[in-house]
């Protein structure tokens, strides 16, 4: 599941908090918000959490913060290097979203920050299915990440990176698995779950879905 972009993580660790703050133009709409997201984001966690793509340990800090008990799953070494520098007490795995560790006890919420769209409509579907093996009724997925509200915002954001020569930005935007909005809820949904999503910024959508 999106280990083919893993390399490119491993690079980025020692440098993703920094990218995070807006420092780079090309990413700055990307990252808009990013610390009110992770927030929002946490504080619609509840009870045992599974977060995964820990990366860095922005959001599981806001988890902690929380009193929330957190398993960490990341696949990157050097990204769970930072994490666990950050956290030492924090529980993290090795793994991805299609293959993990499965917990010890219930999880009452899986939450995953700009990580999803690493894995192809097929392997969102999968991961969705497992989410819900893993969760009872009223348990609850969190996730924020880029989706493309239709075709028609997915053909303006690449035609603007590529005016304003965002190459690196809009090279990833080609690279990657960013689905649309109705294509995710159609996942979610027939996985069994509810759906609803808000926008938080030009690229990131907040998702609820409820099983």
């Amino acid at each position: 599941m999106g280990r083919e972009f893993l390399e490119v993580f491993e690079e980025w660790a020692s440098t993703y908090d920094e990218a995070v703050t807006g420092h780079d133009p090309q990413y700055r709409d990307v990252f808009e918000g990013y610390d009110t997201i992770l927030g929002e984001v946490a504080q619609l966690a509840e009870g045992t959490v599974m977060e995964f793509g820990v990366g860095t340990g922005n959001l599981t800090e806001k988890l902690l913060d929380k009193g929330v008990k957190v398993i960490g799953i990341e696949p990157s070494e050097p990204m769970r290097e930072q994490a666990k520098e950050k956290l030492p007490a924090l529980d993290l795995h090795e793994g991805d979203f299609l293959e993990f560790p499965l917990p010890d006890q219930p999880v009452d919420t899986i939450v995953s920050t700009y990580a999803f769209h690493h894995l192809t409509k097929e392997e969102k579907n999968k991961a969705i299915a497992k989410f819900y093996s893993l969760l009872a009724d009223g348990d609850r997925v969190v996730f924020a990440d880029t989706v493309y509200e239709n075709k028609q915002a997915e053909q303006q954001i690449k035609q603007e990176a590529d005016e304003l020569g965002y190459h690196d930005l809009l090279e990833d935007l080609n690279r990657e698995y960013y689905p649309l909005l109705e294509e995710i809820r159609q996942l979610f949904e027939q996985n069994g779950f509810s759906f609803e999503a808000k926008q938080r910024n030009k690229f990131v959508w907040l998702f609820v879905a409820e099983k």
